[in-house]
């Protein structure tokens, strides 16, 4: 990912209150939100041009993440329309400054949007994918770049809906892929900004430990991923499906072992040394 300079405005002085965010040397500019200051964010000019939204939120029946993601010729228009919709909490919209977006470039960043998102599989999206739109090849170009600073952007702007569960860290970690190994059960994984990844088809044990019951949180993270097919059984373990993510060495560590576990101790390189020694080799 290129390197990038970010210009963030607060206009009421306050990081989660409305606010706009410009890239250097980019056409594009970000405007977001709270629900609670729709009013104000629909008063914004650049709320005339045409652009692509993301409305951000949680399913009220699971409470898992859950997204909208649309374009518009009008976006006040489109955004008063969504004012029924219950789950959102966010806005984020991205507009042209120079006013070079059409109708064809929306309905194609939509439709990128739509597919990165349904692929990196951290929200649930409540449509069904875009059609897209047929663009000339500089102008598919064009809008690739845009999307490029629209990926910056998310998570400086709250969300990391575009963001790799699994993303390659930008510096390589000292120890490179860590395993946790338990009766059989091998999985794999390393830090990332928010906590620690479990790589896709390692493995955990079946049987939850009788101690568990003393640690809910356990017995509730590994009900989730089965529920959600995150992790599933096969060969007498359960596998995981997918990458996933969790907020710490020990939170994996635990769902691995079926009961409480240091993930500092438990997570060791291939030669043997734990992550809590290389923590202190740092």
């Amino acid at each position: 990912m290129t390197s990038a300079t970010i210009k963030l405005f607060l206009p009421h002085g306050d990081a989660k209150s409305l606010r706009t965010a410009e890239i250097s040397n980019w056409t594009g500019k970000a405007i977001a939100a709270p629900r609670t200051e729709l009013d104000q964010l629909l008063d914004r000019e650049e709320l005339d041009k045409a652009g692509v939204y993301l409305l951000i939120g949680s399913d009220p029946r699971t409470n898992a993440l859950l997204a909208y993601i649309g374009e518009a010729e009008v976006i006040r228009d489109r955004l008063k329309q969504h004012r029924s919709k219950e789950f959102w909490v966010s806005a984020i919209v991205f507009v042209s400054k120079d006013e070079n977006l059409t109708k064809a470039h929306v309905r194609y960043l939509e439709s990128r949007l739509l597919t990165e998102a349904a692929q990196i599989n951290k929200f649930s999206l409540e449509q069904n994918q875009s059609g897209g739109s047929r663009l000339p090849e500089s102008d598919r170009e064009d809008m690739e770049v845009f999307l490029s600073r629209i990926r910056q952007l998310l998570p400086v702007l709250g969300s990391d809906i575009l963001t790799p569960i699994n993303q390659p860290p930008a510096k390589t970690q000292a120890g490179g892929t860590l395993f946790c190994r338990i009766k059989g059960a091998e999985a794999r994984g390393h830090r990332t900004p928010n906590g620690f990844v479990v790589i896709c088809g390692s493995s955990a044990v079946l049987e939850q430990r009788r101690s568990a019951e003393s640690y809910p949180y356990v017995v509730a993270q590994r009900k989730q991923l089965r529920t959600d097919r995150t992790l599933v059984e096969k060969d007498g373990f359960l596998v995981f499906t997918r990458d996933a993510e969790f907020s710490s060495p020990s939170a994996a560590a635990a769902t691995i072992h079926g009961g409480s576990a240091n993930g500092l101790i438990v997570w060791r390189t291939a030669d043997g040394t734990t992550l809590k020694q290389l923590d202190e080799k740092a």
